[in-house]
């Protein structure tokens, strides 16, 4: 894509009064966006049935190529990249869809186009439970299927606990922003954002100088359902961002899936709406997912279903023996109740039960439920 492309590409995005749908389509008609530049006085010419308003709006590209001209000098000084609608690197799941962005701000290093792309979205205000479905469905997302690419929005809460999750276990993550990539939002997420640029990466359709408006953040929602193959939502009030990244990937055609919850939690109510309203799967385990997206595990066949090798014998701590003893003559207990029963504090609780998860004992089940495999 030359610069001239590119700059006349920004220009249109920003002409006021035309959506994305138009905008597509004077692509279409005109060939490129140097061409609809070109065009821009006798527009009619290409669109007989373009309206006057968008006459009279398409004459402010001339004016918009100054800004396009100033970003595209920011972009090379940062070393970020611009991805055309029409480049090979554009993510192809996206293009796919409607309301594609004719440009998307790209600084990172993951492949957009990789076989498995999935967002794992959710409530900014995650509790424990969503934070611990984040962790082991990374943890054993890479052991069953190591080349998947996790987005979402680096948000609070799931968010940002599903990215740092996957920096975690070595897999690639990308955050979809809702401003420009001269700014992280939230600050305190620089951090973990500055990691993503090289295991994965950060995605903009919005120049430099964006703020995060409300409505930026609807629209970056069709960019996390739209460059993936499914929708998985951790946690979620009755309202709230996830859910409206679901019915949007549903629109898509997009799978969507669902970690259900306690019925009085009000952080699954979104959650367990979705599944009883057959809008959502229902998974437990990255196993299930697998299972549902019918994508073949990277692991040999003489593993566990939980991606996990059973052992006869297994070496257990005094700790671990005691956990498993306690869950032994039940169907299963949540965390603060075996806290209880082992007189363990939860975050050493937390640890036993996550290292006899990897030895295939001891299964987490919907409802943050612990019980034995």
């Amino acid at each position: 894509m030359t610069e001239q492309e590119i700059i006349y590409t920004m220009a249109l995005t920003r002409v006021p009064h035309i959506n994305i749908s138009v905008q597509h389509r004077l692509l279409d008609e005109a060939g490129s966006a140097t061409a609809v530049f070109n065009q821009r006085n006798n527009i009619r010419e290409l669109l007989p049935e373009a309206t006057e308003k968008l006459a009279v709006s398409l004459q402010e590209m001339e004016r918009l190529t100054e800004r396009a001209e100033e970003e595209l000098q920011f972009i090379q000084r940062n070393k970020i990249c611009c991805l055309c609608y029409g480049d090979a690197d554009y993510p192809s799941r996206l293009k796919e869809c409607d309301d594609a962005p004719l440009i998307l701000y790209y600084k990172g290093n993951a492949d957009l186009n990789r076989a498995h792309v999935i967002n794992m979205v959710g409530t900014r205000h995650c509790t424990d439970y969503g934070k611990d479905i984040c962790r082991h469905f990374a943890a054993e997302l890479k052991r069953l299927c190591p080349d998947v690419l996790i987005v979402s929005g680096l948000a609070y809460g799931v968010d940002i606990h599903s990215h740092r999750a996957a920096l975690d276990n070595g897999l690639d993550t990308v955050g979809v922003l809702a401003h420009g990539l001269d700014q992280i939002y939230p600050r305190m997420h620089r951090d973990t954002a500055i990691q993503m640029i090289s295991h994965g990466g950060l995605l903009t359709e919005f120049m430099s100088r964006t703020n995060a408006d409300k409505v930026n953040f609807v629209r970056r929602n069709r960019i996390v359902a739209g460059m993936t193959d499914a929708t998985i939502v951790v946690e979620s009030a009755e309202r709230g961002g996830a859910l409206i990244t679901a019915n949007i990937a549903m629109s898509y055609h997009r799978d969507v899936f669902a970690f259900p919850g306690r019925v009085n939690d009000p952080y699954s109510q979104g959650c367990n709406r979705l599944i009883r309203d057959n809008k959502a799967a229902l998974i437990q385990t990255a196993q299930d997912f697998m299972e549902a997206m019918d994508w073949q595990t990277a692991l040999p066949a003489n593993r566990t279903d939980y991606g996990m090798q059973q052992t006869l014998f297994p070496d257990l701590s005094e700790e671990e023996q005691r956990i498993v003893d306690c869950l032994k003559p039940t169907d299963g207990l949540q965390i603060n109740t075996l806290a209880v029963a082992t007189n363990l504090p939860v975050h050493k609780l937390s640890g036993y039960l996550f290292n006899l998860e990897m030895k295939g004992i001891v299964r987490l089940m919907g409802g943050g439920m612990y019980r034995l495999s």
